[in-house]
Formats: C-alpha cells, structure tokens, sequence
C-alpha cells in the first residue's frame, strides 16, 4: 500500500500522523541551531517547501502540553543526541501570511488583524495567573478582538514574545512564514508605502533589541531590499539562493526524487522529470527539483504537464517583462534559445521603479524561480542566469504568444505560421508586415542593436511552430552562424533559413545592395548544410532587410 502523497498539506504533524509519504528535512534544525544566527530569513521559490519546514520547526521547538517529541523519532535530527533536550522546550509564535493578498490596504489590514489575533487565541492561557499585568491583559483582549489601534498592533510581536517568555521563563522562538507575500499584492495593487510601513514596524519591532528573543526565522519568496521590513540590526542575516547555506533544505534534490520514483514504481519518468523539473541551483548545490511538480506528477502517474507554472498568478512577471525594454526581451530571446545571460543580482527587491531596473528584474525573476544560476556566483562578478528547466520555458513561451495577442488576431497568427511552412511567402510577407507594425509599438526600436530586437520580434511570432519544429538561432552550420532556421521534426516538410538585414534612415546602402549582401552570405557561408546533413531535401532561405517598422522579404528555394 503506497502512502498518500502530501499535496497542499503544509502542517508537519499532519503529514507524519496522517501516514503521508515525508522527504526527510529535518537537519534544517541542526543548521539553524549551528548558524547561530539570531534573525534567519531565508528566501525560496514559491511551493518549495517553505510552510512545510517552518512548521517542522514549530513542532520541534515549542513547549506544549502534548509530548511532540515522537514525531521526530524516525527522523535524521533524532540522532543528533545533542538536540534532543532542545524538543518541546521553547514558546514559539508561528504565523503564516501566505493568504494575506488582497486588492485594497483596508482589507490586507484586516487580515493581518485577523492573523495576528488567532496567535493570540493560541496563547490565550496567558491572561491566566498573574504574568501580565492588569493593563497589559487589556493590551492582550484588545488585540484579540481586533479591537486595537494600529500602532498597538505594530507592537503585538514584541509584546508576545515578552509575554510568553515570562511565562516559560524561557526566551521566545519567533516563526513567520511568507513575510513578502503582502507586499507583492500591495505592489500590484498600489498601496505599497502602507503595506511596507506596517510590516516595518510590525517585523522589526519585534526582532530589533529584543531581549526576550532566543531566535527568529523568516521565509518568503522575494528579499525586501534595504531593510525596508527586516532591519533587525546586526542581528539579522538574509540566506537567498546565491548563499550555500540551508541550500538542500527546500526543494528536492536527485537522490529523493529518485527514491520517490521508486517508491511508487515510476523509475522510468526519471529522465523526463528531470528535464522538466530539474535545473535550480542554490550556491554551489545544483540538481534542485521542483517538488510541487514532481509530487503532481507522481499523483498523475508520471503525466507531465507545466503543474507549477499553473499554481498562481504570475500577471506580476509577465506585467514586467511585456512593459519591459527591448533589452530586457533581448535577454528572454538568449534564454529561450538555450543560452545564458550574465547579470548583477542585488539580494534585495526594490519594488518602487522595479519596470524600469533591468537588473532589478533579473533579480526577481531569480528569487522566484523563473530563472536559477548557471554555476556557483562569485562575490563581484555578475551571475550566469539561465531557464532551469522545460516547465519554466513553457511559462516564457507563453508569455511571448500574450506580447501577440494584444495586437494581432489569433487566427491571422496560425495563418501567418501556415504560410510560411507551406512555402506561402506572398501571404507570409503581407500578414508579416500586418504584425510588425501593430506589435512594435510594444517591441520599441532604440539605436542600440536594434537587430536584437528584430531577432527577438521574429523568433517570438515562431514559438508557436515549437510542436512541428526545432527553432534554432545564431548557431554555427557550414562556415558561419545563421539568424533563425527551422529544422522540420519530419523530414518531408520545409526547412526554412532567416536572414536579417537592417538599414537606417541615412545610410548609403540601397534595398538591392542589402539583399545581394544576404544572398552572397547565405551562399558563402554554406548556411543550408546542417539542414542537408540531417536529410531534408525541401529548403526556403528567406532574406528579411528591415528599415525602421518597415520590412521587405524576398526568398530562394531549393529542392
């Protein structure tokens, strides 16, 4: 009988009580007990496990009146001996806002009152005895009600934790899960400076100087730069994915995954897995899977489908890059093309002016796993970035086909791609023309290497041709390196060879003398033989020369 699979499942005990299969983790608590650090945040991509973990260490660490400690007892951490007396011995304050996103701050403000009041329910036996004070029993109901100002709940950490601790008598462990999801609703919905007030004060009021702290640990996607939530002092360390450490704890690596497969008799989907949902690094640990993903498809049967990309809203990520400039679409044609770009990665997120921050949004997009590293960073030197994987490129791919569909038919669109494998170049260079026009008001030419964005334009308009076709772009074949070639996956249909030319509004050279120059390069340089040496005998060179939002094509075949 195989165990269930804990798919949306995020509370520890659950999982273990309820028999659910458990990829072992638990060495987090070790490396955060050696860290020594006293206010870890940790950054992760959504779905990696961060719920999961910080509730593990909830069950570890707090005191409470049931014995927790046998959920731990088959468990890596058990045979550390050294961490045994650390179980059930602290008060702990868990708090998730993984669902505080919403469309106004008014409503965002509620939930939070609402959160922050249920941690409150939880340690209600406070107001027993007499730990608190008459007044501070009232500053306790006043919050629990949600009946408090707002600068009462900006204090409602510190106040807990000093509460608790006096309690105990033991200092007070501090957990909150989702620290940023709050403030990318905001952002999206434009009450960012209220969102990042609150949470400023909130958050580091009750981590800065808090004597009745023991240690605090933070998750979230995104690292808010500049202190702007956690400015703890110097009793505060941020852990993103350009840092070795924790870097196996969230996600999967090879080894679990393959005990997964085996587990449930699906050791043959490795290969497909692993192309699909491989490829994140952390640091210097490469071969991060995606776990939401692998357990769908373990669920599935081994079906493989985009199961991540499909989990939430990704408007935010398609917002920036569609309003993006020409360079940073430049950029996403590299990716897709299979190559690696090289960026500056600031840790922290500035939200403010994000659209018009290249880098910025290379940093974003990495801290949220739509792009990983391609090999360990170096302190100083910009990162190799890349697409992790299929599922990821999937995501891009359509994000390209929404740039086209703001301004072009759909049915145009599949006629457009029909004519041009048919050979139909009369109807292709008319519908050509059609999309160039109305779509580069989105794809803005600048003087600076206009013919990246002509590239990325054309091989945007070809992802569609992705079933039928290997699209492959600025690679070697013969004696130089094409633009675009098509190579059929039947070798009964068209290959197809693109050139593209440019000429300016003040340069000498004519319309002819610009397509007798790809002519004479195409022939040069023997473009066509990597299509001849895999066999296909049908071949349409097609010669783009490109002035401004305006395009001649002119073709060649051979057969």
């Amino acid at each position: 009988m195989k165990k269930p699979l804990p798919i949306g499942i995020s509370d520890f005990q659950e999982v273990i009580n309820g028999g659910y299969v458990y990829i072992d983790k638990s060495l987090l608590i070790e490396e955060i007990i050696q860290d020594g650090t006293l206010v870890a945040v940790i950054p992760r991509m959504r779905r990696f496990g961060k719920t999961l973990n910080l509730s593990m260490l909830r069950y570890f660490f707090e005191k409470t009146a049931e014995d927790t400690s046998y959920l731990f007892k088959n468990l890596n951490i058990w045979a550390r001996e050294e961490y045994r007396a650390m179980q059930g011995a602290f008060p702990v304050i868990f708090i998730t806002l993984k669902d505080v996103k919403f469309a106004t701050w008014d409503e965002t403000l509620d939930s939070l009152k609402k959160v922050i009041a249920e941690e409150f329910e939880r340690h209600r036996y406070l107001l027993e005895g007499d730990i608190l004070t008459p007044e501070s029993k009232k500053n306790f109901l006043c919050i629990l009600h949600r009946e408090c100002t707002v600068p009462m709940l900006c204090r409602s950490l510190l106040l807990l934790t000093e509460w608790l601790s006096r309690y105990h008598n033991k200092k007070t462990i501090l957990l909150i899960d989702e620290y940023d999801t709050p403030v990318h609703a905001a952002y999206v919905n434009n009450y960012y400076t209220e969102c990042i007030i609150f949470l400023q004060n909130w958050i580091s009021g009750g981590i800065k100087d808090n004597e009745y702290l023991a240690r605090a640990v933070i998750t979230g996607i995104l690292s808010i730069a500049k202190g702007s939530i956690v400015s703890g002092g110097n009793n505060s360390t941020t852990f993103t994915v350009l840092d070795d450490q924790f870097q196996d704890k969230f996600g999967l690596v090879a080894s679990e995954v393959q005990w997964l497969l085996k587990e449930y008799g699906l050791e043959s989907c490795f290969p497909d897995i692993k192309a699909w949902y491989d490829g994140y690094r952390v640091g210097s640990c490469p071969g991060i899977y995606n776990p939401w993903s692998v357990l769908q498809c373990i669920k599935a049967g081994g079906t493989i489908e985009p199961y991540w990309v499909n989990t939430s809203d990704n408007a935010l990520m398609k917002q920036l890059i569609v309003r993006g400039t020409d360079e940073l679409k430049a950029d996403v044609e590299e990716l897709l093309k299979g190559n690696v770009i090289e960026k500056t990665i600031d840790e922290g997120v500035v939200f403010p002016g994000l659209e018009n921050n290249v880098d910025a949004i290379w940093s974003l997009l990495l801290c949220s796993g739509y792009a990983t590293l391609d090999d360990t960073p170096k302190y100083g030197i910009p990162c190799r970035i890349k697409i992790p994987n299929l599922e990821v490129q999937t995501l891009y791919t359509s994000m390209i086909l929404d740039w086209f569909a703001t301004s072009i038919h759909k049915q145009k669109y599949h006629f457009l791609l029909e004519s041009l494998i048919s050979g139909n170049i009369v109807d292709f260079s008319q519908l050509f023309q059609e999309f160039l026009m109305s779509t580069f008001s989105t794809f803005d030419i600048t003087k600076k290497k206009p013919e990246k964005v002509y590239h990325a334009f054309v091989l945007g308009l070809l992802v569609g041709l992705q079933g039928r076709y290997e699209i492959k772009s600025n690679r070697e074949s013969g004696l130089g390196r094409y633009d675009v070639m098509l190579i059929p996956k039947n070798l009964k249909d068209l290959g197809i060879i693109m050139e593209f030319k440019k000429i300016g509004d003040f340069e000498t050279t004519d319309i002819e003398t610009a397509f007798a120059s790809v002519w004479k390069q195409i022939d040069n340089k023997r473009y066509a033989q990597e299509l001849i040496d895999r066999g296909i005998g049908r071949i349409l060179y097609l010669a783009f020369v490109f002035k401004g939002k305006q395009v001649e094509i002119r073709h060649k075949e051979s057969y």
